[in-house]
């Protein structure tokens, strides 16, 4: 029935039904919340009005119902509205928010009309219904509704788009996840292009309607976002793209004489329209008015201003034409890939790449053309340029679309054809891995590159290459292929440990098992495990037996086992608490298993030898923390009786205050104990601790010892401590030259050269090792003074027998005082020619120029010292090669180098010194000889000598080495013209 005819009160309650049942609705609105917000407010506020107005039955005037005509209206319009905006597409609803706003704008004015309609003098109503009415009208009167300034971004790329009939992908998509994001729609493939579905369904309900005016701007958008990857399947822009081509001839189409720039006389770019209607390149154009010509070109006419304008529409022609050419030219040179010669194949090669970075839609063209499979032919070929060309071409397509990514994985032997370019010359590798890293962003391709064997260990390679941007996409890689554990122990295995130890500290129990198992079982070098300990690997693994279950208990023991080996390791597991966990698994009274024992009894023995070790010296450490935990350690005789010995080296450093005043015990039998354990810790103590703890009066102690002992071994290990006192510290060296300590030094060394008895080795070792400080070259009158005791031919016979380290001692103290011989040499005088009976001159030394003598100048030539130190270099221990080299090396220092190379050419020392660069497990060693032999092949002679035996053991240093040393190896080589100045191994 029609609202006139009925009475007014009846009317109004309809309406308020009505604007209720609005307000509820408007909770589900799709689109501009905001000011569907708004307008329910005022909503929820007219609503008692009208109830009180319908309460007191108000007359039929004309104004009254004309305030009930315009609320009618406008309720049913906005109640039409709301329903539209909570069950329509909402891209359909985004591109009508201007509409959809304008449309609340229009209706609360038009509410505000109605509420200033109302004849309130007439008109029995509160004072607070009669404020209220005017406050409302008031505040709808001034209300203002817009669009929110997200969609209005949308709205404005969308009619810019249109305007510019833009065909790029890449604007499209974002366009579409512009839209998604600014109506809620989730980013995910299915779901957005479910929403574009449903649009192009409202534009086919617009045709129906006959709605002609949206339908056409429907389809101008649709057409728009087409081009976006969901908005159709691969089949469909496949077969789209084939029934484009089939339509167009084999041959390039010439251009319209439009497309050509007036001045130019060129196929235009930019093409723009002047104000007198004709077109020319905007470069042109502008340098033509640059120049002061202020007239059309063609026709003269004035163009004052020089206002241009984008001829779109010709820029579009001309753009269609080149694409339309373009699309032949990729169809047309195909076959030329298959060609046998390699400068074809690599200048079509060339010219698709020039496209495809030209243009996103010659990408796809590319691809639809089905050129990814040849590509990946061409990777497995036997031309590196070729490959190279075909891997960046293939790069170029995966950063498009993870559907070029998906094509190129699925073509056979795809991924393994990269992964072995990994492993070539740099330029591949870099673009192997670069489309590796692409492809590598799906799941399942990325799952795929973790299977191919050897790409773990190529991608560790490839992240440790000098080229910055390779290694650092290596690395971005491999943290992606870090997803499953498998390929992190196979990283770990290629010497990349952050992955595991990541794990190792954060992963699940059963994890971190696995972790602790591959370094358990993995054979490590040195070096390795030594970075697996500074990285963080101890303190994981003492927690899992800390506070693991048996199994956890096991693995972690066993690799803190295969890392213990290292010295250096082995403090830091001290220092961390090692020793005492693993004697809390060691006690028996813990239900700890036998064999869980035993692996915890070996580790320690592990931490025992290796704290104990030489390398080990000068890092001060706590082995055990207490007398308690010395006495349980005491266990380990029933389990490993071999590791007895290394019990004295457990004891804790802060014993040593206490020894000292045991060396002066009157009991013979204490003193020589003490003095024995004194001597153990001090092997592994700071050279500052023992300068602080042993003073004027513990020196002269020990030196009573060493006088009046009728045992060796309590006076080895009395001269053991006094080796073991830093020799830097000049305070100790004048206390014991005051205390008479030289003159028993050298006693000792001379009756161990007489008698030479083994049981006399020990002490001769520590011996020779204790002169040491009394040959430091910064010292030269000390120096002279042990010269002249006849030292230097004593250390000369020692280099012939005794202990290793005895030899070692040495050869390096002969070293010191090699170092002064230049300086101290005296230049020799010549005959005087005119006096008969004058003095022949004297000779001159051949290595340092002038006179020389065992005890002013302290020669090795003339100490004989030259070919027992040349024996030393056979010997297999290296101590005494690396110290007989040092000593050696002095020989070709500044300007002795051409005689010093002689002598060791005539001593046939250069040969063993250029086998001593192959010995990698002494690395310190090899970097010497490679020092020597640097200095050495600086004189042709011998370079071209000896050079080709050098070769082979430089080679594998440039490998196996790194930094300074890698360098050095990689000069030398240069030198010998193996590799280029300009290697990248510089």
């Amino acid at each position: 029935m029609d609202s006139s005819l009925l009475p007014i009160s009846e009317t109004l309650s309809k309406i308020i039904e009505e604007i209720v049942l609005t307000i509820s609705a408007a909770k589900d609105v799709l689109v501009e919340k905001h000011s569907f917000t708004q307008l329910t407010g005022y909503l929820e506020r007219v609503v008692p009005v009208l109830k009180e107005l319908a309460r007191k039955k108000v007359d039929n005037s004309e104004n009254v119902r004309a305030v009930v005509e315009i609320l009618d209206r406008e309720t049913k319009v906005l109640k039409q509205l709301v329903v539209e905006c909570g069950k329509r597409n909402k891209i359909y609803l985004l591109v009508n928010c201007r509409r959809i706003v304008g449309t609340i704008q229009e209706s609360t004015n038009e509410f505000s009309r109605a509420l200033s309609l109302i004849p309130l003098a007439s008109l029995d109503l509160s004072l607070t219904t009669n404020e209220e009415i005017k406050s409302l009208y008031d505040v709808m009167r001034k209300a203002q509704f817009r669009a929110a300034v997200a969609q209005e971004d949308v709205l404005h790329n969308i009619e810019s788009g249109i305007r510019e009939r833009s065909l790029d992908r890449t604007h499209a998509n974002n366009l579409l996840l512009q839209i998604a994001e600014a109506v809620g729609v989730p980013k995910d493939r299915s779901a957005m292009r479910k929403e574009f579905e449903e649009f192009k369904r409202e534009k086919e309900d617009a045709q129906l309607r006959k709605d002609r005016a949206e339908a056409i701007q429907m389809e101008q958008i649709i057409a728009l976002l087409s081009r976006a990857d969901i908005a159709s399947t691969p089949k469909e822009r496949q077969d789209v793209y084939l029934a484009k081509r089939n339509s167009l001839s084999s041959q390039p189409f010439e251009p319209l004489q439009s497309f050509y720039c007036p001045i130019t006389h060129e196929v235009m770019v930019d093409p723009v329209e002047t104000v007198s209607g004709q077109t020319f390149e905007r470069n042109a154009i502008e340098k033509w008015f640059a120049d002061g010509n202020m007239v059309c070109p063609l026709t003269m006419i004035s163009l004052a201003g020089g206002k241009l304008r984008p001829n779109v529409t010709l820029r579009k022609s001309i753009e269609e034409w080149k694409e339309r050419n373009t699309l032949i030219t990729i169809a047309s040179i195909k076959s030329k890939l298959s060609s046998s010669e390699e400068q074809e194949v690599l200048h079509t090669l060339e010219q698709l790449q020039c496209l495809c970075t030209e243009r996103e839609s010659y990408r796809e063209c590319v691809v639809l053309e089905n050129y990814i499979p040849v590509l990946i032919g061409l990777m497995g070929g036997n031309k590196a340029l070729v490959r190279k060309k075909a891997l960046d071409l293939l790069c170029l397509l995966a950063e498009d679309r993870e559907e070029y990514k998906q094509r190129i994985a699925s073509v056979e032997n795809a991924i393994e054809y990269m992964v072995r370019s990994l492993s070539r010359a740099t330029g591949e590798g870099v673009s192997a891995v670069s489309l590796l890293y692409e492809l590598s962003k799906v799941s399942n391709v990325l799952e795929r590159i973790g299977e191919v064997h050897g790409s773990i260990f190529f991608l560790v390679m490839m992240m440790k290459r000098d080229e910055p941007q390779a290694a650092k996409t290596a690395s971005e890689l491999l943290l992606s292929l870090s997803f499953s554990e498998q390929n992190v122990v196979l990283m770990a295995k290629a010497n990349y440990f952050e992955p595991l130890l990541q794990r190792l500290c954060t992963g699940s129990g059963d994890v971190k098992v696995m972790m602790a198992k591959a370094l358990a079982e993995m054979e490590l070098t040195d070096f390795s495990k030594a970075a697996l300990c500074d990285s963080g690997a101890i303190t994981p693994l003492l927690d899992m037996i800390s506070n693991g279950d048996p199994q956890s208990n096991q693995t972690a023991i066993d690799a803190l086992s295969n890392l213990s080996t290292v010295p250096r390791n082995a403090i830091l597991m001290i220092r961390e608490n090692a020793a005492k966990i693993l004697l809390d698994l060691l006690d028996v009274a813990n239900s700890t298993s036998l064999s869980l024992r035993e692996r915890a009894a070996v580790t320690f023995m592990n931490l025992a030898f290796s704290a104990a070790s030489p390398e080990a010296s000068g890092a001060p450490f706590l082995l055990l923390q207490s007398d308690s935990d010395i006495c349980r350690m005491f266990v380990l005789v029933s389990l490993c009786p071999n590791i007895q010995e290394s019990i004295l080296r457990a004891f804790h450093v802060g014993a040593i205050q206490l020894l000292v005043q045991f060396c002066e015990h009157g009991n013979l039998a204490v003193r020589a104990s003490a003095v024995q354990l004194f001597f153990s810790l001090t092997q592994d103590c700071d050279g500052t601790f023992l300068v602080e703890h042993v003073n004027k009066r513990s020196l002269e102690a020990l030196l009573r010892i060493i006088r009046t002992s009728d045992r060796d071994e309590e006076k080895a290990a009395a001269m053991g401590v006094l080796e073991n006192l830093p020799t830097d510290d000049t305070e100790t060296t004048d206390w014991l030259l005051e205390l008479g300590a030289l003159p028993v030094i050298v006693e000792i060394i001379e009756l161990g050269c007489r008698q030479g008895l083994p049981q006399n080795h020990f002490l001769l070792e520590k011996a020779a090792g204790t002169l040491r400080r009394f040959t430091l070259p910064m010292n030269i009158e000390m120096q002279k003074q042990v010269a002249k005791a006849g030292i230097i031919s004593i250390l000369v016979r020692l280099l012939t027998f005794g202990t290793p380290q005895t030899k070692r001692q040495a050869a390096l103290s002969l070293a010191q005082f090699s170092e002064n011989s230049k300086r101290l040499s005296r230049p020799a005088e010549g005959h005087r020619r005119w006096m008969c009976f004058s003095a022949p001159a004297e000779p001159g030394c051949r290595i340092h120029g002038g006179v020389c003598s065992v005890e002013s100048t302290f020669c090795l030539l003339e100490a004989d010292a030259v070919e027992p130190l040349v024996r030393a270099l056979y010997l297999k221990e290296m101590c005494v090669c690396e110290a007989a080299l040092q000593s050696l090396s002095t020989l070709i220092e500044a300007e002795q180098l051409q005689s010093g190379s002689k002598l060791l050419y005539e001593k046939n020392a250069i040969a063993p010194i250029i086998n001593l660069m192959s010995i990698e497990e002494c690395g310190r060693t090899a970097e010497k000889a490679l020092h020597v032999i640097e200095r050495i092949f600086r004189l042709e002679e011998y370079k071209s000598k000896f050079g080709q035996l050098a070769q082979t053991h430089l080679v594998e240093m440039t490998q196996r080495s790194d930094g300074v040393t890698r360098s050095l190896a990689a000069k030398v080589l240069a030198l010998l013209e193996v590799l280029p100045n300009q290697s990248s191994f510089f």
